[in-house]
């Protein structure tokens, strides 16, 4: 008979005793639980929890969405800082600001009384029209991993668990629970599973989330290739594997294909890990309980390590809603936004300014709604729109007029939303399209794809008939994504991009245009001229698939982002890693510590000095690229292998060193099924964006 613990005995049962290593907390609960017991802890309940087990006192593991903030939704119909999007973050290339944000997170998470933050999302982006882009780092791995892994310490820093997901190749929202990724082992490994490898052994997140679709004809969340063998085998994960919401609700996955795969937690409840299944399967000889038992202690362990098996009233109390908080967020905005063009009108010189015209839909606009977007909705207890922001740093004098004929300069906000249905109503309908009814178009939003890359029909109307009225007039995106401009740019003097800003996103764009802030963003994904351009966009089978098989294909392989456009000489809108600044930079006296590179595991430091040869303070980022030139196999004609971010005053002169690790240039060998890198010369090249190289040096590979 099962011992029946009081409370008095249980909170003196050795796995609430804090003094004791956590993997000795774990083994003394599990060997008390019950196989019904550690059956019901490998499912989830009540959407967003684990189960708790009364008998032995054990709590539930609380979950909240993410990932730029605690979710309206999942923490509890709460409101919360509302942080600029994962896009807003990748354009700072500053990742001393992702560790921050993952740190106040966290404290935000704990506040309200939740123990795991389901972010952050590294899935890359492969398609301009995905309606997650908002969410995502950018098309790059090595980007990706360098802000995720600071993310994710900032998190659990904190002893809140971080999820990294979606497990893989969820690169489309069309069709995304059903559809299969064909892709090729190199591609697999070198572009979309790249930042999650670095990730899981450079930060150890406890979390990994699988994804809706099939890899290569076989369910995320039952995929042995993918969880079994590279990421608990070869990659020595420790955590939790967990699906994502009802990811396993399909005939195909059993008991027996997810616990064999290693999957570890089923959410939001139990279809495939029922206790009946279980015991059958288990009655039957289809499973080994010793797969039930690992998932337990996975499980265990991170509810151990973020305070579960605590009483409460020890845990950090947390915080919500600090200044500190709204100041990040702020910054963030700040140093994301990137200035696209500019013929000299930015910033404004306000003493000569005597009203301003701020019009488009987006300039009150508020993005902070319960699932507006999808499930990283946060909701803040205010929100700056840039109207309010603009009239907050205007003098009294300068008075804001609707008529553009009667402004001195107009502000247009334009962009996207998080509306599901936009594409319905305003959006070109895409020819090649079949089984429409299974298939929705709206802006940036999980769920839902954009349908083109342009901006609605009523916008472009709206830049055509203002410009008309006023030359002076100042285009200013939020958006999660890239936007196409051909038909209007070479008619407006300025384009800023400023993204979902968060809550304080109007005092940010506000500083920005008034010349307080210098603009000093980067772009992490490249701006193609037209749709087809992009790597993904050759054909229908290429995206959204092909519909009656419901495949889709990764034929562009590894030439994914700004690899596609070098490889095919494609000019881009803007490439990847472009920004303007108010100031400009000289870059001089390159020089590497040594020539050569000996090993994986081998690195080198590069020295370059960067001068601040304009009259304005301002941020450089130094973006540095390699180049293999006698590689076996074909490779990118440049990938991003390291970047650094400097802050100068006018006429200073700063030397930035930047690491070059072995492993970054590396690529993935099918033949040993690993990394490799060929004996040879790597050229190395720094610049200001992948497009605009200043100097070069060379190593030896050896």
């Amino acid at each position: 008979m099962d011992v029946i613990y009081s409370k008095q005995e249980i909170a003196h049962l050795p796995y609430r005793n804090n003094k004791l290593d956590v993997e000795k907390r774990v083994e003394d609960l599990f060997k008390r639980l019950t196989l019904d017991e550690k059956i019901r802890l490998l499912s989830g309940h009540r959407i967003f929890n684990t189960a708790p087990i009364n008998r032995v006192g054990l709590e539930s593991m609380r979950m909240t969405d993410g990932p730029f903030g605690v979710s309206m939704l999942s923490g509890g119909l709460t409101k919360n800082t509302r942080f600029p999007c994962t896009k807003s973050l990748a354009a700072t290339w500053n990742r001393d600001l992702a560790n921050k944000l993952g740190g106040a997170i966290a404290d935000e998470v704990r506040a309200r009384g939740r123990h795991v933050l389901l972010a952050p999302g590294i899935n890359i982006d492969r398609t301009p029209l995905n309606g997650r882009t908002f969410e995502y780092y950018g098309e790059d791995p090595y980007i990706t991993k360098e802000f995720a892994i600071q993310f994710v310490k900032g998190v659990q820093d904190k002893n809140i668990g971080a999820c990294i997901k979606h497990f893989v190749v969820n690169n489309q929202e069309i069709l995304r629970k059903t559809i299969s990724v064909e892709i090729d082992e190199r591609t697999l490994h070198e572009v979309y599973l790249r930042s999650f490898e670095s990730v899981i052994k450079e930060a150890n997140p406890y979390f990994v989330m699988t994804c809706y679709n099939k890899v290569n004809g076989i369910y995320g969340s039952d995929n042995s290739y993918l969880i079994r063998e590279v990421l608990l085998e070869k990659w020595g994960f420790q955590g939790v594997v967990v699906t994502d919401w009802g990811a396993t609700y399909h005939d195909e996955l059993t008991p027996k294909s997810c616990l064999k795969a290693g999957l570890s937690l089923e959410m939001p409840t139990g279809r495939k890990y029922k206790k009946k299944l279980l015991h059958d399967a288990l009655q039957n000889h289809e499973i080994e309980e010793e797969w039930i038992n690992d998932a337990v202690r996975r499980i265990l362990l991170v509810a151990g390590k973020t305070g579960v098996f605590d009483n409460p009233d020890s845990l950090p109390i947390g915080i919500t809603n600090s200044y500190d908080h709204q100041s990040l967020s702020r910054q963030i905005a700040e140093e994301g936004m990137v200035l696209l063009k500019n013929n000299g009108i930015l910033p404004l010189d306000i003493a000569s300014i005597n009203s301003i015209a701020i019009l488009g839909p987006n300039k009150n606009k508020k993005f902070g709604k319960l699932l507006y977007g999808g499930s990283s909705a946060v909701k803040p207890p205010y929100e700056v729109t840039p109207q309010v922001g603009i009239k907050n740093y205007l003098p009294d004098r300068v008075k804001l007029v609707q008529d553009p004929s009667k402004a001195d300069v107009t502000l247009l906000f334009l962009g996207l939303n998080h509306d599901k249905d936009g594409g319905r109503r305003e959006f070109f309908p895409i020819p090649f399209l079949k089984r429409k009814k299974a298939l929705k178009y709206g802006h940036d939003s999980e769920g839902a794809d954009r349908a083109q890359l342009e901006l609605p029909h009523s916008q472009i109307a709206l830049i055509e008939n203002t410009i008309k009225q006023n030359p002076k007039t100042i285009v200013i995106l939020i958006n999660g994504s890239p936007i196409g401009m051909n038909n209007w740019i070479e008619s407006v003097p300025a384009v800023l991009e400023a993204w979902y800003g968060g809550m304080e996103a109007g005092n940010a764009i506000a500083k920005v245009i008034l010349g307080e802030i210098n603009p000093s963003g980067k772009l992490p994904i490249t701006f193609p001229e037209k749709i087809e351009d992009s790597p993904a966009h050759k054909s229908s089978e290429m995206y959204p698939g092909d519909l009656e098989s419901l495949k889709v294909f990764y034929d562009e392989g590894i030439f994914v982002g700004y690899r596609h456009f070098e490889k095919y000489n494609i000019s881009p809108l803007f490439p990847f890693g472009f920004g303007l600044s108010y100031t400009t930079f000289s870059y001089d006296s390159l020089s590497l510590e040594k020539n050569e590179l000996k090993g994986l595991n081998d690195s080198l430091f590069l020295s370059v000095d960067i001068t601040n040869t304009g009259s304005r303070s301002g941020s450089e980022i130094v973006q540095v690229y390699a180049h293999d030139v006698e590689a076996k196999v074909d490779r990118p004609f440049k990938e991003l292998i390291g970047f650094e971010k400097i802050h100068l005053d006018p006429n200073d002169t700063k030397t930035v060193k930047i690491e070059i690790k072995g492993k970054d240039l590396a690529y993935y060998d099918v033949n040993i099924h690993d990394w490799n890198l060929d004996p040879g010369t790597i050229k190395i090249l720094v610049g200001s964006s992948s497009q605009d190289i200043h100097l070069e040096s060379e190593i030896v590979y050896s």
